[in-house]
């Protein structure tokens, strides 16, 4: 990759290297890597402050960094070049290509297309606590999304989705007959001459690769290690020096060095606005929207199009001008922050020949007055606590495992007079709130849903059924609901419970094929019954109807119907009772 500085880049290099350190400075950024691409040839890389702030080693344009959401750019590309081969038409459904693909809504489900993924355009809000704990594989995430509330209606809204890229990456694999990352390497990276891999223990494979920090409150801490597993959403890894081949691709219209890798068509498709992000906060820049792994806007004037990528120890922003053939793509080791747009937007102003807008000075004072907001609002969340209040149950009665079938199973167990919480790897003690509500703790040290709150719920008889949380603040708190346990799951107490009982009319308890119970009930159907919780069982058939057998623990001498409208007892008998015919008041 050649470098030529350019005159403009030369003249502004001092104002960039103040500009760097100062902003670093006021984020707390250990070090930043950047690169910008100039009709074609790459005018700077540059880099500043460390890889590696405990070994003091310094970061390079060639360092390499989790690119997270940048990644999206790649995708799309792979899909474009898919679509002008004709082995997929991204205007048609997914399932076309991926049948196994599901939402919870049919309709949805078969009419989402391709660019519905790619423009974040498919009504399923984030939902990332579906993958963010990192016990799944890419292929594992696809199924738990039919089971995702969606907040809106297709192609109606702008919503990011890292479960959607995720998706086509597994349809990229499908229609290829070869794994993403070996189509992404083979089709893009190679023939650029760059050097990429995808995940969090290839990197820390590399060498030279940077160390990861991330922000609480004000403190820098090293960050936390968290794998990507949506890869096609987030996680390529790879340098500033070899991004700027990747924007000298796009720039160049599919070609670079004589070398066309897309056709020129599809690089404006891809770059083109589909569906509307909002309004800016900032005067300079017109309403966003989002292409296909593109954003989109014009930046005083100029129509600009970019992708940031976020993660925890990670922030950065890569950024096109095509009117202009202007790239620039700034990488740091940090959480986000807004160093990458205050230089990116810096540099563009001062090579479109203009004053440079005080983005540092902006951005600082919203920085501050944040910081000196946070203890007012853990004041707030604190004060709306309704104290003074108490659980409604013994601890032991919330103990027990709850299932969602798309975020996976939550337990609660009571140990030492306090309930503690696992979920999919995580764990922490559950501190009492108010009410049936409890509430996590803030940890900096491993990955949580920092104070999230867990309401417990109950059924009409006052037994816990179910937990929710707000895990996805588009829609309702997920519910989570109670798994079967105690003795109804125990083979030989259902055996027990077999058996002829009397009230208002006669009952027979059996064992089918499968050794579930069965209640039979004269001239009505058999009803089938679900283990509920310690010798309850619902039936199956009769929503809000439960069974309940009661004796001592040799022996089950009565059921106790639970049901909307009341509460009904039936005694043991004994099959050769005296008993009346079986339809007997």
């Amino acid at each position: 990759m050649s470098e030529a500085p350019s005159a403009a880049i030369e003249a502004m290099l001092p104002e960039i290297d103040r500009l760097a350190a100062d902003a670093m400075a006021d984020w707390k950024v250990p070090g930043v890597a950047l690169a910008v691409v100039q009709d074609s040839v790459v005018t700077l890389t540059r880099a500043y402050g460390q890889r590696d702030v405990e070994a003091d080693l310094p970061m390079t344009p060639a360092t390499h960094m989790v690119i997270c959401s940048i990644t999206k750019t790649f995708t799309a590309s792979a899909i474009a070049l898919l679509h002008s081969e004709g082995r997929l038409d991204w205007t048609k459904p997914v399932r076309d290509y991926l049948p196994e693909f599901r939402l919870s809504d049919p309709v949805a489900t078969d009419r989402v297309t391709i660019q519905d993924l790619l423009s974040h355009r498919y009504g399923l809000p984030r939902h990332d606590w579906v993958h963010l704990p990192g016990d799944r594989s890419p292929a594992e995430l696809l199924a738990p999304m039919r089971h995702l509330e969606l907040s809106r209606d297709i192609r109606t809204e702008w919503q990011y989705s890292n479960l959607g890229y995720n998706a086509l990456g597994l349809l990229i694999a499908r229609v290829s007959g070869e794994s993403y990352e070996r189509f992404i390497r083979a089709r893009f990276a190679d023939p650029l001459g760059m050097t990429v891999s995808f995940s969090l223990d290839e990197l820390e494979a590399t060498e030279g690769a940077a160390r990861y920090y991330m922000m609480h409150d004000d403190t820098r801490l090293p960050g936390l290690r968290l794998p990507i597993r949506t890869t096609a959403a987030g996680a390529i890894n790879t340098s500033a020096a070899d991004l700027a081949n990747w924007m000298r691709l796009h720039l160049g219209k599919g070609e670079v060095d004589s070398r066309r890798l897309l056709p020129a068509a599809l690089t404006s498709d891809l770059l083109a606005p589909r569906i509307h992000v909002g309004t800016s906060e900032y005067a300079e820049f017109s309403h966003g929207h989002y292409c296909l792994g593109f954003q989109s806007n014009s930046y005083r004037g100029d129509r600009m199009v970019w992708h940031g990528g976020g993660w925890t120890g990670w922030g950065h922003l890569m950024t096109l001008l095509p009117d202009h053939g202007i790239g620039v793509v700034v990488l740091t080791n940090r959480s986000p922050s807004q160093v990458p747009p205050a230089l990116t937007w810096s540099i563009i102003d001062r090579l479109r020949g203009r004053e440079a807008v005080d983005w540092r000075g902006r951005f600082r004072k919203q920085r501050d007055e944040f910081i000196d907001h946070m203890q007012a609002d853990k004041d707030a969340h604190e004060a709306s606590r309704h104290k003074g209040t108490h659980p409604a149950h013994p601890l032991a009665a919330y103990a027990a495992d709850y299932e969602h079938p798309g975020y996976g199973v939550m337990s609660i167990v009571e140990r030492d007079g306090a309930l503690h919480w696992g979920w999919r790897g995580m764990a922490a003690p559950l501190a009492h709130r108010h009410y049936e509500t409890f509430e996590l703790p803030e940890i900096m040290d491993r990955l949580l849903p920092d104070r999230l709150t867990i309401t417990f719920l109950t059924d009409r008889d006052g037994d816990i059924i179910s937990l929710s949380a707000p895990l996805e603040v588009m829609v309702k708190d997920i519910v989570f609901t109670r798994l079967a346990g105690g003795e109804c799951t125990d083979p030989s107490f259902r055996a027990r419970c077999v058996g002829r009982y009397k009230g208002a009319v006669f009952h027979r308890i059996t064992l089918d094929a499968q050794d579930r119970l069965v209640l039979k009930i004269e001239f009505q159907s058999a009803y089938h019954l679900e283990p509920l919780q310690g010798r309850r069982f619902r039936i199956a058939e009769l929503e809000g109807f439960v069974v309940e057998f009661k004796g001592d623990d040799a022996d089950v001498s009565e059921i106790v119907f639970h049901q909307p409208n009341g509460i009904f007892v039936a005694a043991r008998v004994a099959d050769d009772d005296a008993g009346a015919p079986a339809t007997a008041p």
